[in-house]
């Protein structure tokens, strides 16, 4: 029978469940064991694929088209495992069933409660992840103890022990010890009343895990162990880092997989020098590469997670310390004479949705065209890109997608044919992992090494094959399709050192320790560039410098 780790959160939101849990899964995949991972999240929302990205970050999608959490983008970079939709439920999600059993007569006209209703529902999510080929399922439950919303959980994961043994479940809590400015101390009472709140649902942590600036003493960790009732070995600190790829080994050097192993009566031996191999490599990156992000969402970094740690991926294979550079779409056209973009070594056009910020996005992808800026665009990006070059290469003036402009009369992009009729906003999406068939010789068939690809999509509008022949005959290669060569899903400048879009979004397939192909070239191209501007700078005449600055005041 698989063992069971409940991973929940006190005191306050953001404090690193999902980190914590997916180190753990790392700990205990570098133990030998088969690890999963699942996240409960209390919204009412059926999942976040409708949700505004200001609201809850970007939504990260699995193989069989799941729209969910992010932090299932956390678990995949650690445990390296691929996900599915079953790995994220939500309230909405868990009512929808119950209520739609309801109305199929599952109950017999039983009165539909709480209890045991929900909580059988929400114990079906855990055990659908339950096979002979996982050892350790990990769930993390989203929100604070104390929220009216989380309470069924609670309660069912309480139900879950007592259903399963108690030796194939561990509860681990996860809660804040703040440091105090005025007294210079920290302190535990929150770390208490939050565990209090817990055991009051019938919960007793066999570990707890305190988030805190700075380490917490001996003394500490035993008035928390006493007051909290845990065997002090449970008192775990996680310290914060710089580098979220420390954090199983911090972890692990305070006895985190040790004690949950003790704990599920687990006896395997680890070995950490992969992990700490990584962490040497992360901590020796020291070439700086400034990246720019052309985003609808700068203003909330989590809506470009995957992105971002794509980015930095792929800067640990090079041996580069990756500065991502947020500018806000709509500010591109003011900041083009700017020195914060001409100093960019490398620009990336993120997805999105919605007509704000498209005309900065385009502006951007010209300006990297044009000076030769290693440039990778993703899914919306690529559909910019595509605008672009019709626009400023084809001279279609007014070309443009069909989601910004009905009536374009040149939609280079536009919905695919059998969307047309669809008016259900999910019903119009295409997700999840498709196959590609690239072009052999093409940068992308270089970058994969291979000749076709997966990857995970989610998206409504497509590159209109109509424009193909004319766009190919202009030197934009459609470099990888669909089997069947109905739908384009990779473009490249051959012109260009790394010019290229793709209609999918391989932030999601990114890893530490495998950097996504597209990823790695794309760093790799911004290093070349980088040490070719810095050169040409060098060479500038200091005449030419002056003109150029006071060129600049005058404009301003």
């Amino acid at each position: 029978m698989p063992k069971h780790v409940f991973v929940t959160g006190g005191v306050a939101s953001g404090l690193g469940k999902g980190l914590t849990a997916s180190s753990l899964g790392r700990l205990l995949k570098m133990r030998g064991l088969r690890v999963t991972m699942q996240k409960l999240d209390p919204y009412i929302n059926v999942d976040p694929g409708t949700m505004n990205p200001f609201e809850h970050g970007e939504v990260f999608v699995t193989d069989d088209g799941g729209e969910t959490d992010l932090d299932l983008g956390h678990y995949e970079r650690f445990i390296d495992e691929p996900l599915t939709r079953a790995s994220n439920a939500t309230t909405g999600s868990i009512y929808q069933s119950v209520l739609a059993a309801e109305r199929r007569g599952d109950y017999l006209g039983r009165t539909v409660q709480v209890i045991p209703h929900v909580t059988d529902e929400i114990k079906r999510r855990i055990r659908r992840l339950v096979t002979d080929e996982v050892d350790v399922v990990i769930t993390e439950v989203g929100g604070t103890v104390g929220d009216i919303e989380i309470l069924p959980f609670l309660e069912a994961i309480r139900q879950f022990r007592n259903e399963v043994g108690r030796d194939n479940v561990c509860y681990v809590h996860v809660t804040l010890v703040p440091f105090i400015g005025p007294s210079g101390e920290q302190k535990t009472k929150p770390t208490q009343h939050s565990v209090t709140e817990l055991r009051s649902r019938g919960i007793q942590p066999d570990v707890i895990v305190c988030r805190s600036d700075e380490p917490l003493s001996d003394s500490l960790k035993r008035k928390i162990s006493s007051q909290c009732d845990v065997d002090n070995r449970g008192v775990i600190n996680a310290v914060d880092v710089k580098n979220i790829y420390e954090l199983p080994l911090i972890l692990h050097d305070e006895g985190l997989d040790t004690v949950i192993c003790d704990v599920l009566r687990i006896d395997s031996p680890i070995d950490l020098t992969p992990w700490r191999n990584l962490v040497n490599r992360i901590e020796a990156s020291v070439s700086p590469v400034r990246i720019g992000l052309i985003g609808k969402y700068v203003d909330l970094h989590d809506a470009y997670l995957s992105v971002i740690e794509s980015l930095k991926h792929a800067g640990f294979h090079h041996g580069a310390q990756i500065e991502v550079v947020w500018i806000q779409a709509e500010d591109v056209e003011g900041l083009l004479a700017d020195e914060r973009i001409g100093s960019l070594d490398g620009i990336v056009i993120p997805g999105g949705f919605g007509p704000r910020g498209i005309e900065g996005k385009i502006r951007a992808a010209e300006f990297a065209r044009e000076n030769n800026v290693p440039c990778l665009g993703l899914c919306l990006g690529m559909q910019v890109m595509t605008v672009e070059f019709a626009r400023n290469v084809l001279g279609l003036a007014d070309a443009n997608s069909t989601e910004f402009n009905a009536a374009t009369p040149h939609p280079v992009i536009d919905l695919m044919i059998d969307q047309r009729e669809v008016t259900n906003k999910g019903g119009t999406m295409r997700l999840g992992a498709y196959y590609a068939v690239l072009s052999p010789g093409s940068k992308v068939a270089n970058a994969y090494g291979e000749p076709v690809v997966s990857e995970r999509h989610r998206h409504r509008y497509e590159f209109n094959s109509n424009y193909r022949a004319r766009i190919e005959a202009a030197g934009l290669l459609c470099s990888g399709t669909s089997p069947d060569k109905r739908l384009v899903e990779f473009v490249e400048l051959e012109s260009h050192p790394f010019w290229v879009g793709t209609q999918a979004h391989p932030e999601f397939k990114s890893r530490p320790d495998r950097p996504h192909p597209l990823f790695r070239e794309l760093i790799g191209a911004a290093l070349k560039y980088r040490t070719q501007r810095l050169a040409n700078l060098e060479q500038r005449p200091v005449d030419a410098v002056v003109v150029q600055d006071s060129q600049k005041s005058v404009a301003r």
